[in-house]
This record gives structure tokens, sequence and C-alpha cells, in this order.
């Protein structure tokens, strides 16, 4: 009887439910709070305001005045998600708020405390990061009208108007495109446990629709955002004190650390989904694109680092079909690959466009912006990383996945 029982036992299924990732909306945070209670109404103020204050240049002299305030009133993650991401934006707007120019050495402890305590409360870094910026930051304005972008919103906002919008709520509607193909990724590994090669062949073909509508979703940026716009005034907001020449030394965190602490700024690198893909698919990046990339981990809510971690100890995708004599399943496989590859092909005409014409329509002049385009990350990403080299190698090394 007992060894009946054992031939019976199943292997442990794969869920999504085990590290808080939505069926519906993926590493998305659900209906994210607008408001926190009446205490932390100080921040609210500030973060609602930032695109006038930081116009006006104003943010730095509200912000040395705003009371101390402590985190131990905010109840549930949802409110704390909510903090991290005004306190990470009123970070980023008093630091950028000259531009390159005159660049505060110290975040003042009123700010810094706060923040490094609901960032270690969260388990993220003390700066504005991808989670923050795109999947927390949204909301619809018909609370019963679909997920599309003429009826989105962002909660708190920087100077760039419709760009600004249009650049958070596209990148939004990336990550949304992508959880048929994070449901599909549980459905490939339980597949595999399981051995099952008919739902491996489903879940492959659901993969692989999911990232062409990714791709898709990408490619709304062109309609919503001003390449100059971008370039000379939304991108320094997303620096951070890290690999940037502008403030080489990083940022003193006032009554947390009397040296410089260093965080790199948001970067497409910080959405779980694309690590993800590389995990089930098998994805070899170079050596220093793969240091980088496990660097950005860092920026993630934990539960979403703790995903990657459980899809990297899976069995092999890669070697269940190489071990498989269906050609079907091989075929499925290398579609997946090339149509991750051809997304991160559309990333780079993206980033061309936005960098180099930006850069161009900024340098002629007749665009109002702030302080002059920012010169220290001309040639790099937000992250810090050397851009064009970084994202075409990790195209590259994307369609070195294909079996022949």
């Amino acid at each position: 009887m007992e060894t009946q029982n054992m031939n019976l036992k199943k292997p442990m299924l794969f869920t999504l439910e085990k590290f808080h990732i939505s069926e519906d909306y993926g590493f998305i945070l659900p209906d994210p709070l607008q408001e926190l209670s009446h205490y932390y109404m100080p921040w609210m103020e500030i973060a609602s305001n930032l695109p006038l204050m930081i116009e006006n240049h104003e943010l730095r002299v509200r912000v040395d005045t705003m009371p101390l305030l402590s985190c131990h009133f905010l109840k549930g993650h949802r409110e704390q998600y909510l903090a991290h991401l005004l306190l990470s934006c009123i970070t980023m707007g008093y630091v950028w708020q000259e531009g390159e120019k005159h660049i505060p050495k110290v975040l003042p402890r009123n700010l810094a405390l706060p923040f490094v305590e609901i960032s270690r409360t969260l388990g993220l870094p003390p700066i504005l990061v991808h989670s923050d910026l795109v999947l927390t930051n949204w909301k619809k304005k018909d609370p019963n009208g679909p997920l599309e972008i003429r009826n989105l919103d962002t909660i708190v906002s920087f100077p760039g108007g419709e760009s600004l919008k249009g650049f958070v709520l596209v990148t939004l509607l990336v990550e949304k495109a992508a959880v048929p193909g994070i449901k599909a990724l549980v459905k490939a590994i339980n597949a595999i446990l399981q051995s099952n090669e008919d739902v491996l062949l489903q879940a492959l073909q659901q993969l692989r629709t999911s990232i062409d509508e990714m791709a898709k979703a990408l490619r709304q940026m062109h309609d919503y955002v001003d390449p100059a716009i971008f370039y000379a005034v939304i991108r320094i907001f997303l620096s951070g004190w890290q690999d940037n020449p502008a403030i080489p030394d990083g940022l003193i965190y006032e009554g947390v650390s009397e040296e410089p602490l260093k965080y790199s700024g948001g970067s497409a690198a910080q959405s779980t989904v694309f690590h993800a893909f590389d995990e089930l698919l098998g994805v070899c990046h170079s050596k220093e694109s793969t240091t980088f990339l496990h660097r950005m981990r860092e920026y993630m809510p934990p539960s979403h680092r703790a995903f990657l971690e459980e899809i990297h100890s899976a069995p092999s995708l890669k070697e269940f079909i190489l071990s498989s004599r269906s050609c079907l399943l091989h075929e499925a496989y290398n579609q997946c690959v090339k149509a991750l590859a051809e997304l991160r092909s559309h990333h780079i005409n993206i980033v061309a466009k936005y960098l180099l014409t930006g850069a161009a329509k900024a340098k002629d002049g007749g665009l109002d912006c702030l302080t002059g385009p920012p010169q220290a990350l001309a040639e790099k990403g937000t992250g810090g990383t050397v851009v064009f080299s970084f994202l075409k190698s990790v195209r590259n090394t994307t369609l070195e996945g294909i079996i022949d």
C-alpha cells in the first residue's frame, strides 16, 4: 500500500499565488491606492504638484520645510507601495530640480529617513524603481472602463505632460500584455513536471502570442511620447546616482549614512517579465550583461525576485525540448525565442529614436525644456549602462538560444 501511495505522489505544482502575482494583472499592482490618511497629507500635497513645483523651482524649498513623518501608521502593502511611490518621486524631483546644475549632495532627513524606512519594509532600494513608476502608478479614469490608454492616468507625474504619462502608461500596457505569457510560463513548467508534451505545446504557443502582444503594445510609444520631450525633460528624472557622471559620488541620505549611497536609476531591466521569460527559455547572456541584469533584480519587489529564483530552479525547458522527439515542440520553442528577440529589436529601435532623434531635436532648440538637455548620460541608459551595446548584446544572445 505504501509503495502504491508513493507512485501516486505528484510533483509540487508551480503557482502564481505563492508569489503574490495576480492572475489578471501579472506583476502590476491591481487597483493601487491613490491617497493616504490625513497624517501623510504633506507627502500627498507635494507629490500631486510635482511638475508645477519643479518648473517653478519651488520643490526643494517645500521639501526642506516638510515635517518628518513616521511610516508606522501605514497599514498594509498597498499603503506602503503608495508611500514608496510618493517619496521616490519627491526624491527624484528634489535631486534633479535644476537638471545637472546645482545637484544637492544631501537628501534632507525629513525625506531620507521615511524613504529608507519604507524601502526596508518593502525590500526595495530608496530610489525610484520600475515598480514605482509603472506597476503601482496607475488609475482608471472610469473605474468600470477598460484597461486602455484612453481610460488610464498616472497617480504621480513629473514634468513632461502627456509624453510623461504616455511613457508610463504604454509601459504599463506592455506589462499587461505579458500576463497571458506569465500564466503560460507556469503552465509550461507544470507540463514539464508532469511530462505532458501536449500541454507544453499549448503553453509555448500562448507564450509566443503574449510576447507578440507585448511588442504591439510597445509600438504605441511612438504615438504617445515625443522624443525631444523624453530626451530633454523626462529622462533626467529617471536617472540615478550610480554610474552617472553628473553625480559620481552618490547621494548622502541624511540621518541614514554619513557616506554617500549609490543607486541605479529606473530601467526596463527592472521589469521581472523579461527576466522570467529568459529564465524559462534558458537564454544565456554575456557575463557583463548578466552581471547588470542580476543587479537589477535587487530593484524588484522581493516576491518577484523569489519567482525568478523558482523558475531558475525548475526543470530545464530547453533540456526537455532537446530530449523530445517532437518537431512541433522544437518549432514552438524557437518561435518563442524569435518573438522575444524581435521584441528586443523593437526596444532597440525605440531607444534609438528617443535618444538619438530626441537628442538631435532637443539640441536644435525650439523646445521649452527646463534646464537644457542632460549631457552626463548622453550615451547611457537611465540605469547606467552603455545602452546600445547592452541592448544589442541581449538581443543577439537571445537569438543564440534557437535550437537548430
